[in-house]
């Protein structure tokens, strides 16, 4: 699999990079739209024709050295998918790096949340993404991708934003008071102030490329209506950025096609957009 950035050897070996992707390709449970599993290979595609220079923080993210780790793969189901997750992202914590997990389908963060909450304490899981995915089981399977935030809830405290999709069997396990709905986001220019406020000092992130508008990002296995635009979600990241110490984060759901590659484009930026913002953009 090609590195992320297409980086010379200079910049990705494992011992002097700060920062480690992971790519998760996997789709055993997504239900509608299939080919997450193929989003890891074309977002690092994509990577590979990007700029490397980062005009907001005038920097070049890279020079702090990328590792682009092997594929995690299982022909078993989530629950035997999460153990393995959880081991290598427990390792590149250990070892210093900043991991970055690219999906796949959401399942695959199940083991990141398992391995941020296990390392970090005073921790939030921070959820940007267009659906609740608060189910406690489905399809007989609580490692479903439409239970994640269900089992994040079970390590950390969670904030969901962005949301506009959920079955009515969610509402008896959602904190009304930490998730922002994406019509209320619309409505009112200030949520962020009210978001910030809840996170703790650690926060681990967990980015469904749903979250975004379909005419933004449209190659998602389960595109929304009213979702998100590219630059507000760069300035919330950025004032997470101001407000805690992002440990960890991941990119999920991407659903590649050959006509869209402007989506295979975003996600890979959005990844070095947030990667400058945490080493270069400090208070």
């Amino acid at each position: 699999m090609q590195n992320y950035g297409g980086l010379t050897e200079e910049y990705t070996q494992y011992d002097s990079s700060d920062i480690i992707v992971i790519p998760v390709p996997y789709d055993g449970t997504s239900t509608w739209v299939k080919g997450a599993d193929r989003g890891p290979a074309a977002l690092l595609e994509a990577s590979a024709n990007m700029e490397l220079y980062d005009i907001e923080t005038d920097s070049e993210v890279y020079l702090k050295g990328i590792h682009t780790a092997g594929e995690i793969t299982t022909e078993e189901g989530p629950e035997k998918l999460a153990p393995l997750v959880k081991e290598k992202m427990l390792s590149a914590f250990r070892d210093g790096k900043f991991p970055v997990l690219i999906g796949g389908e959401h399942s695959v963060s199940i083991g990141a949340f398992k391995a941020a909450a296990e390392m970090f304490d005073d921790l939030t899981i921070l959820q940007i993404d267009a659906h609740a995915d608060l189910r406690v089981t489905y399809e007989d399977n609580d490692h479903n991708h439409a239970c994640v935030m269900a089992r994040a809830k079970e390590l950390a405290p969670i904030v969901q934003v962005g949301i506009r999709s959920m079955c009515v069997e969610e509402k008896d396990n959602m904190d009304y008071h930490r998730v922002f709905f994406a019509r209320d986001m619309i409505q009112n220019a200030n949520w962020q102030h009210k978001v910030l406020p809840l996170l703790t000092d650690n926060v681990y992130i967990t980015i469904d490329l749903d979250a975004f508008d379909p005419a933004y990002l449209p190659a998602t296995g389960t595109p929304e209506p009213g979702g998100l635009d590219y630059y507000t979600v760069l300035d919330f990241l950025k004032n997470v950025n101001h407000q805690a110490n992002i440990v960890g984060f991941d990119v999920v759901e991407l659903c590649p096609a050959e006509n869209m590659k402007a989506s295979d484009f975003l996600a890979t930026k959005l990844i070095y957009q947030l990667l400058s913002y945490k080493y270069f953009d400090k208070k």
